[in-house]
């Protein structure tokens, strides 16, 4: 089974909770050590991970009230001797409330891919040089009709992170990381279309090109890519699998698109490129409408109730509002 260690530093008039968090059903082995910590104690469990998340929640709970704790989460690779995971019939039926369950099938819990996805959503020097160079590399990969090069851009395009998070944040109700993910996107997304443009206006763009003309025309089907490039790039973060080739599905939705609109606006080719921007705008809302519903079929929630109850009303009115636009874009492609 997959497990993780958790550290809690606990201080001195913590003791009684030390001992609650030790007997908590879900640790599978523990470590106490008073020695190093002169004011207070160090206890390290170890507990499967699809209950780390509620253990992480308990904890919270009955440490809110002391200062200067801390707790620690560490993936652990393996563990001798082997904890052997409980036959079915011997595993305890959980009879608490739906929302205190463990979630079923996610590889990490939410503190991780809070933290997995906050790592990869920051404005810096790095995310908007690595943005620059795909775009460039998907340019000329488009203008020189070369599907091998526009397949290199989208491996380095880091359009993943952003759009996982915009959607996490809807999950979760967090303003703040809904916030600097959104400003991620439309840096990226800005900068990209601006280099295109760019490129567009010094550079010939032959419009017969299959890389261009191949993304100026929106087909139905192109709806379903996106939906199951944003549902397989949130799985890829709950289940804790490399995101690296599933990053490459999401750039498919996103960065050719905008590389061609933006070449055929450079190029002054008015009428090809709103097509090019309709089939971005397509992919920008079926990738968001399939991560915040993935996310909530997984059972991504916030930790109180009271942050629960803001969250479902987020979800409704991000819900609504992709439906809304996502019906908008069938009809045009419908009537077009």
């Amino acid at each position: 089974m997959p497990l993780r260690q958790i550290e809690v530093v606990i201080p001195e008039e913590g003791k009684r909770i030390s001992e609650e968090l030790i007997n908590d059903d879900s640790v599978e082995h523990f470590w106490q050590d008073k020695s190093s910590l002169q004011s207070g104690y160090l206890i390290k469990v170890l507990v499967d991970a699809a209950h780390s998340e509620i253990y992480l929640d308990k904890a919270e709970k009955l440490l809110g009230n002391i200062k200067n704790y801390r707790l620690v989460m560490l993936s652990v690779d393996a563990t001798l001797p082997r904890i052997e995971e409980p036959e079915k019939e011997e595993q305890k039926k959980d009879d608490s409330p739906f929302w205190e369950q463990p979630l079923k099938g996610l590889g990490i819990s939410r503190e991780e891919l809070y933290s997995s996805i906050t790592n990869g959503i920051g404005l810096s020097r790095i995310y908007m040089a690595m943005v620059v160079l795909s775009t460039i590399v998907a340019a000329l990969g488009i203008l020189r009709d070369n599907t091998a090069v526009v397949i290199g851009a989208m491996v380095i395009a880091p359009l993943l992170a952003p759009n996982v998070g915009l959607a996490l944040a809807t999950t979760l109700g967090d303003a703040k990381l809904g916030w600097l993910s959104l400003r991620s996107n439309l840096a990226g997304l800005s900068a990209a279309l601006v280099i295109s443009m760019v490129l567009g206006f010094f550079m010939q763009v032959d419009e017969s090109l299959y890389q261009i003309a191949s993304r100026t025309e929106v087909h139905l089907s192109d709806i379903t890519l996106a939906l199951a490039s944003g549902a397989a790039g949130v799985l890829a973060y709950t289940v804790g699998m490399s995101t690296a080739v599933i990053g490459v599905m999401v750039a498919v939705a996103l960065l050719p698109p905008l590389v061609t609109a933006g070449l055929l606006l450079g190029d002054m080719q008015w009428e090809l490129s709103i097509f090019a921007f309709l089939l971005l705008m397509t992919n920008v809302i079926c990738v968001n409408l399939s991560a915040v519903t993935t996310f909530i079929l997984q059972g991504i929630r916030p930790r109180t109730w009271y942050e629960t109850e803001n969250a479902k009303r987020a979800n409704k009115i991000a819900l609504t509002l992709w439906i809304s636009l996502l019906l908008v874009v069938i009809l045009i492609i419908y009537y077009i």
